[in-house]
């Protein structure tokens, strides 16, 4: 089931004999650019011809009414809506302890003080078709929520009969969603960037999609911010030895293949025997699973069994890989996660699964993927809000670098520049008040 790479034994660096994803090569780029022309283009009537090309459903009035998420929020079972709002309060308050706040300072009587500023306007993407996400609605909007976005604008594929998942509705409901949208795929991204005759554009689109969505959101990259880098299909490495049940190391790499098709499986150990009792356990596991087919796509397809010699090099692998998840389940575990540099988000020790980060342990599941854990982070409230610098300066903090801003203005050969302070100046030496 799982390819295996046996880095053994093996001298010099390990990313020489690890496989890559390579993201451009894989990516629709010119399918995507026509698609997001056409709604640039045609707006709603794009946006309806598209949706029934993809989705094969005619939405003639895309927007969602208040009234209707409203009663898809009192239409939900007692316990899925009390999980629902525990996972909503966890999430939002990490999230509002993670916000930036104003702070000054001064040097030579010239006080800066530095103040986020939300955007105001946030898009949301939510994934549909295969599966159902109401904890990515969480996940994207109670960031905005804690950055003080005003106006969250979802946007989520509509379902066979044309409509979006109740409890996908109630979620938006329970995280104060003011306008969700039945549009999928580019269309929607291209939608929420540029607008139409119905959305009006936003300023930042986060959540995450498949290589046709994430694609899209490099995209139009420049005209909207889009967070967290690439988020695309799942990925998991599992680092686990004898101390950790083979079971559960098992259940683990299934729990994030199951979004498949597409995304990466990784179990990396350096205990051969027990590397063979997880793929027994997985086999044994997938018997029973409703999404047998996409998990062992994704298995098949990129999913590996890495063999080292030692936990330090398991941790070279970790950083070579980059991973969304990183499951460290084995002997040490605190003491390796020091050598981490590249990962999503990193679970530690044999009680926490990545469903319990998918759902409520506060930060948002959405994560860099294909590698991108290497320059980028997951979704925080930092992708909805921009720093406001407020730079005031008084004359005794002007006398103090004035004769530093001539010199660097006139060695960069900007006249006004040195001009500005120049000037100032002859209102000192003239006794004028400034």
């Amino acid at each position: 089931m799982l390819r295996r790479i046996d880095l053994r034994d093996q001298e010099g660096p390990l990313g020489v004999h690890l496989p890559r994803p390579d993201s451009g090569a894989q990516a629709p780029t010119s399918e995507v650019r026509k698609i997001i022309s056409e709604v640039r283009e045609g707006g709603d009537t794009s946006i309806r011809e598209l949706t029934k090309r993809f989705d094969s459903v005619d939405v003639v009035i895309p927007l969602v009414s208040e009234g209707d998420l409203e009663e898809a929020w009192r239409s939900l079972g007692s316990e899925l809506a009390a999980a629902l709002e525990l996972a909503r309060d966890r999430i939002l308050h990490f999230h509002e302890q993670e916000a930036g706040q104003s702070h000054e300072v001064t040097q030579d009587d010239i006080r800066v003080t530095s103040v986020p500023q939300p955007v105001e306007r946030a898009g949301l993407y939510v994934p549909g078709g295969l599966a159902v996400y109401p904890s990515t609605v969480l996940m994207t909007a109670l960031p905005a929520k804690a950055a003080g976005v005003d106006e969250l604008v979802l946007c989520t594929p509509p379902n066979s009969s044309g409509e979006i998942e109740q409890v996908v509705l109630a979620a938006a409901y329970l995280c104060g969603v003011t306008e969700v949208y039945k549009i999928g795929g580019v269309q929607a991204i291209a939608a929420m960037a540029y607008g139409s005759e119905t959305i009006r554009p936003v300023d930042v689109i986060a959540g995450p999609g498949n290589i046709w969505v994430a694609t899209a959101k490099q995209e139009v990259a420049g005209t909207v911010g889009i967070a967290a880098a690439f988020a695309g299909p799942s990925e998991i490495v599992v680092v686990s030895d004898e101390s950790c049940p083979s079971t559960s190391a098992a259940i683990d790499l299934i729990l994030q293949a199951e979004h498949g098709p597409g995304g990466r499986a990784w179990l990396v150990t350096w205990n051969e025997n027990y590397a063979e009792k997880v793929e027994e356990a997985m086999e044994h596991i997938l018997e029973s699973s409703p999404r047998r087919t996409e998990t062992l796509e994704t298995l098949t397809e990129d999913g590996y069994l890495c063999l080292v010699d030692t936990p330090k090099q398991a941790v070279e692998v970790v950083n070579e890989i980059a991973p969304e998840h990183l499951q460290l389940m084995c002997n040490g575990s605190h003491s390796l996660v020091r050598d981490v540099r590249n990962a999503g988000a990193v679970f530690l020790g044999n009680w926490g699964p990545a469903s319990i980060g998918d759902y409520v342990a506060g930060p948002s599941h959405v994560l860099p993927t294909a590698g991108t854990a290497r320059f980028s982070g997951a979704l925080t409230v930092d992708d909805f809000q921009k720093r406001m610098h407020v730079i005031e300066v008084s004359k005794s903090g002007f006398d103090a670098v004035a004769d530093a801003v001539d010199r660097i203005a006139q060695a960069e050969g900007l006249w006004a520049h040195a001009a500005s302070v120049r000037e100032r100046e002859r209102w000192a030496n003239e006794g004028l008040q400034a």
